[in-house]
């Protein structure tokens, strides 16, 4: 008689029968997750505006300073991933951890910030990004000293507006913020993964580990081959100042060769990324509307919550998921505040999705809690305390201003759209799905017949 895996029984006393197709190894997991963190896709389209607000140092110091902080984030989230191994991820957290009484609104809200955080997100390897780190430098016909890069500072008041250091500081690291998450990929995927109560928290820790290193290196490597910064936001240039990390590559490679064709190379690597990141974020973005669907959550929850026969993943979830992504990200093709805005709704609600079930955590009786293997005993309270209040910090800067003066070209959307969306769901949640809604449904017992 063969074994029932670890993640499969400890689905089961949650509730859960095993419908999705458990083959995933720790590897696949991780790589996922890892490609979902947007290693190029987060750095790149933003690497430009945040070295102009306040110059190299804050930027490249200000990815340490949030990998620090991401760390206390994943590590709760770990812990609970540990005890809670299901492809609802967040807000059956949520469910379970805020209790009978409050459990249904909590998985409410954490479910809807993060579909709306997941969805709004979608539009890397390891290998690309090992290639980009050690040519361009090599490539480079000279290289900024590292006095420059780790401690140079300068503001930028006539291109941005903003006088105030402390703003643009804090607007640099927006960068940072944007790329450091994604890693909830790994809880998403625990219904396929073999050994997921083990493997679910390695993964999430590990995709946090390879990216904080990876990450600072593209940006190390990126800002070392800068040869002339006044260049790089010229309107006259070759990306007509407004794609700064490509015209870094084209200067590079047309410095050393008087040839660009090894930049347009590299391009084809970050713009690789972007598809394959894409493709990882969709796959999150499904489990999620599948799982809220398997809980009746979302209307027309039997159609979303449909398994393909063969390849046992929910298809129909699927193509929800990118054809709303279609919808949000054609605006963008000819209105720039559009990709601003859907930037900082993405990170703040996925990011805030986080902080349900983690403030829940903190607060709840330990007695009630049923711990996985990672098991954080009495440093929880502390960890989740760090982590909810960065996760405050977090969703709160990216609702600000981030050039002045502000005007209708200017002005971040991103707080009226992300009103819109939590004022439909909240008063959808009043009027009418309170009476309905009660969390995650069991569906086991029913199987069963008990």
């Amino acid at each position: 008689m063969v074994e029932m895996d670890s993640g499969e029984k400890r689905l089961n006393e949650l509730g859960y029968k095993q419908e999705l197709r458990r083959e995933m190894t720790l590897f696949k997991t991780l790589a996922i997750s890892f490609s979902t963190m947007t290693l190029f896709t987060g750095i790149t389209p933003l690497y430009g505006s945040s070295l102009l607000y306040a110059g190299p140092a804050s930027l490249v110091w200000g990815w340490v300073v949030v990998s620090f902080f991401t760390w206390f984030v994943g590590i709760a989230m770990a812990e609970i991933c540990s005890s809670f191994p299901t492809t609802g991820s967040l807000y059956f957290w949520a469910a379970h951890l805020a209790g009978p009484v409050w459990g249904p609104f909590a998985s409410w809200c954490c479910a809807w910030l993060e579909a709306i955080g997941l969805i709004a997100g979608i539009g890397t390897q390891v290998i690309g990004g090992s290639v980009i780190v050690i040519m361009l430098p090599l490539v480079s016909l000279t290289t900024k000293p590292a006095s420059y890069v780790f401690t140079h500072f300068e503001t930028a008041p006539d291109s941005t507006g903003i006088t105030s250091k402390a703003y643009a500081v804090i607007l640099s690291i927006l960068v940072s913020q944007y790329s450091l998450y994604g890693y909830d990929a790994a809880a998403h995927l625990t219904e396929e993964t073999k050994g997921a109560d083990r493997n679910g928290p390695i993964a999430i820790l590990s995709s946090i580990g390879i990216i904080s290193v990876f990450g600072w290196a593209y940006i190390l490597a990126l800002t070392f081959s800068i040869q002339d910064f006044n260049y790089l936001y010229d309107a006259g240039n070759e990306t007509a100042g407004a794609f700064v990390p490509a015209q870094i590559l084209y200067d590079a490679f047309h410095g050393r060769y008087n040839n660009s064709a090894g930049a347009i190379v590299l391009l084809f690597v970050i713009w690789g990324s972007f598809f394959f990141g894409g493709l990882s974020i969709t796959t999150s973005a499904a489990r999620v509307v599948y799982a809220l669907s398997r809980d009746k959550g979302i209307p027309f929850s039997s159609i979303w919550r449909k398994i393909h026969p063969k390849h046992k993943v929910p298809a129909n979830a699927v193509w929800l998921c990118a054809a709303i992504c279609i919808l949000l990200g054609l605006p963008i093709l000819k209105v720039n505040v559009v990709f601003t805005a859907i930037t900082s709704i993405c990170t703040v609600g996925w990011v805030g999705g986080y902080a349900v079930p983690i403030f829940a955590r903190m607060v709840m009786a330990e007695k009630r809690f049923k711990p996985g293997p990672f098991y954080l005993g009495r440093a929880r309270r502390p960890i989740c305390l760090v982590a909810f209040l960065w996760i405050c910090y977090t969703c709160s800067v990216f609702l600000l201003p981030t050039l002045y003066p502000i005007k209708w070209d200017t002005f971040n959307y991103a707080p009226v759209a992300l009103g819109i969306c939590l004022t439909l769901v909240m008063l959808w949640w009043v009027l009418d799905a309170r009476k309905w809604f009660k969390g995650p449904v069991r569906n086991i017992d029913v199987q069963d017949g008990k």
